[in-house]
C-alpha cells in the first residue's frame, strides 16, 4: 500500500484541501428534522448533532453501525523529570490491560458496539525531553502521524481517538500554551494527581519547554517540538477521518490539545469534530473555548484512553436514531396544530 503523504509536506497539503460536508445533506436532515412529531427545538442539542453528522455522511437519514475507537500509547523523555504520580512502565502496562479487555474503555467501547483498537506506538523509545531538545524529529513525527491516519478503518462511521501515555498531561498544557498564549499555570493541572510540589515541577517544565520551542512554526511544528507520539497518532487519525468523512468525538484535554494542533495548522480542520466530553482537567474547558467546541457530557471523568468520547457515543447514537427513526407529522397522521 502507498503511503497517503512521505514527509510533512505532503501532510500539510492534506490537510489544505479536506472535504467539506454536503450541504444539501444538512439541508435535508433540517427539513426533515422539522417535520419530526415533536415540538420544535423539543429535543435540544440532540437535533443540531443529528443534523452536523448527517451533513458529514451524506444523507438526511443516517445511520451508525461501525463505531471505531482508537487508543494511542507513546512514552515521553519528559517523564524523567518526574511530572507523574506514576512511573514510564505502566504505559506499557496499561496497553496490556486494553489488550486484555481489563481497562474502562474496553467496557465503554462494548458497551455502545464499538471496535477497540489499540496501538502502542514504539514504547521502548521516548521522545526527547522537551526542555531540551525538539520532542520528535521529522522522521519520527511523520511516522507518527501516519500510524495514526493508517489506524482509520474506512468502514467506519464515527471514530473517536484516545491516548494512553505517562506524563502527557506535560506536553498537552506545554502545546495549549504555546498555541493559545498565557501562562503556562492556567494550562497545567494535576494529571492523574501529582501534589503540590510536583504540580510546579510540572508548570516548570512546561515553562521551559515553551520558551525553547514556542513561536517556531504552526501547530504541526509545536506537535513535533512539544507533543508525544500518541498526540501525533490522533492528530493523523482525525485527518485521516476528515478525508473520508467521519465524524469525530473528541475526548479530553490530551486529545483536545492533539487536534488543536490540526485548527492551528488549517482553520476549519475540526469541523467534523464535536466534543465528547468536558474532563475535570481544569484547563479542558478553556481548550474546548478556543475550539469553538461545546461539550455532549461533563462528568467529572479525566481518565483519558478516549473514554469520555466513547461515552459520548450514547448520546451521537441516540440523536442519530431520533433523526432518522421518529415519525413525521405526516408519517404518524399527526396534525402539527
Amino acid at each position: 500500500m502507498t503511503a497517503a503523504f512521505s514527509d510533512l509536506a505532503g501532510f500539510r497539503s492534506i490537510l489544505s484541501a479536506q472535504p467539506d460536508n454536503d450541504a444539501a445533506a444538512v439541508s435535508a436532515a433540517q427539513a426533515r428534522n422539522d417535520q419530526l412529531t415533536k415540538p420544535p427545538g423539543a429535543l435540544g442539542q440532540l437535533e443540531e448533532l443529528a443534523v452536523w453528522y448527517a451533513g458529514w455522511r451524506g444523507t438526511e437519514r443516517p445511520e451508525i453501525t461501525s463505531p471505531q475507537v482508537i487508543v494511542f500509547a507513546g512514552n515521553h523523555g519528559v517523564a524523567a523529570q518526574g511530572v507523574s504520580a506514576f512511573p514510564p512502565e505502566v504505559t506499557e502496562q496499561m496497553v496490556l490491560n486494553f489488550q486484555h479487555g481489563g481497562a474502562a474503555i474496553n467496557q465503554l467501547a462494548k458497551t455502545f458496539g464499538a471496535k477497540l483498537d489499540v496501538h502502542a506506538l514504539s514504547l521502548g523509545t521516548p521522545t526527547a525531553d522537551f526542555t531540551k531538545a525538539p520532542a520528535m524529529n521529522d522522521e519520527e513525527f511523520c511516522a507518527a502521524l501516519l500510524a495514526g491516519w493508517e489506524a482509520v478503518d474506512e468502514s467506519a462511521d464515527v471514530l473517536v481517538t484516545g491516548e494512553m501515555g505517562i506524563g502527557n498531561t506535560t506536553p498537552a498544557a506545554a502545546l495549549a500554551t504555546a498555541l493559545l498564549g498565557g501562562e503556562p499555570e492556567s494550562w497545567t493541572g494535576r494529571g492523574t494527581g501529582v501534589d503540590d510540589v510536583g504540580l510546579s515541577n510540572k508548570i516548570r517544565v512546561v515553562r521551559e519547554g515553551v520558551a525553547l520551542h514556542g513561536g517556531q512554526g504552526d501547530g504541526l511544528e509545536m506537535l513535533r517540538r512539544l507533543g508525544g507520539r500518541e498526540l501525533a497518532g490522533m492528530a493523523g487519525a482525525i485527518a485521516r477521518a476528515r478525508s473520508l468523512r467521519i465524524p469525530v468525538l473528541l475526548d479530553g484535554f490530551i486529545c483536545c490539545a492533539a487536534a488543536a494542533c490540526l485548527e492551528k495548522t488549517e482553520k476549519g480542520a475540526l469541523d467534523h469534530c464535536m466534543a465528547g466530553h468536558l474532563s475535570a482537567e481544569g484547563a479542558h474547558g478553556r481548550l474546548l473555548e478556543a475550539l469553538g467546541k461545546k461539550p455532549l457530557l461533563s462528568l467529572g471523568l479525566r481518565l483519558g484512553e478516549a473514554s469520555g468520547g466513547a461515552l459520548s457515543l450514547g448520546v451521537l447514537k441516540a440523536a442519530v436514531a431520533c433523526l432518522s427513526d421518529m415519525a413525521t407529522f405526516a408519517e404518524a397522521g399527526v396534525s402539527e396544530g
